[in-house]
């Protein structure tokens, strides 16, 4: 049973690790990207409605917990999905077989992952460049 679960965990990051390299290399600089763009879309919005930061909230405000968590979801799940259909693709074509654990893997690190580590920053961002907006503004109108 050991050894199994030691030949599994070997082939799994034997896989994940060739897949860079491989066919459909273009999906480990697409998805990212894509789910950048999502984030720093919500993250601006989250700047301009004056909400907290994405991930701080999601750990320190239970009560918009829920809601902010279907919130990345939703915006996540279309770039997550294509993710693991180009997984599947991906693993039919040089694999010859599935690993569905593989392809959930992938499609989070590269759909998820991303979204999760850029919403807070952009809005950030979005903020202090809102704040120097304002604060010129005030300085040109005196």
């Amino acid at each position: 049973m050991l050894d199994l679960l030691q030949d599994m965990t070997t082939r799994l990051w034997h896989d994940l690790l060739a897949r860079p390299s491989g066919p459909f290399a273009f999906r480990f600089l697409l998805q990212p990207t894509m789910a950048a763009i999502a984030a720093i879309r919500a993250g601006i919005v989250d700047a301009r409605t004056g909400r907290s930061p994405y991930f701080l909230a999601l750990w320190t405000e239970p009560a918009e917990r829920k809601a902010r968590l279907r919130e990345g979801v939703s915006a996540t799940l279309r770039i997550f999905l294509l993710g693991l259909v180009m997984d599947t693709v991906y693993q039919f074509v040089v694999l010859k077989k599935f690993y569905p654990l593989e392809a959930l893997i992938v499609s989070v690190v590269l759909a998820v992952v991303p979204y999760f580590l850029i919403r807070g920053p952009a809005a950030r961002v979005a903020r202090w460049r809102q704040s120097r907006h304002a604060a010129h503004h005030r300085a040109v109108h005196r």
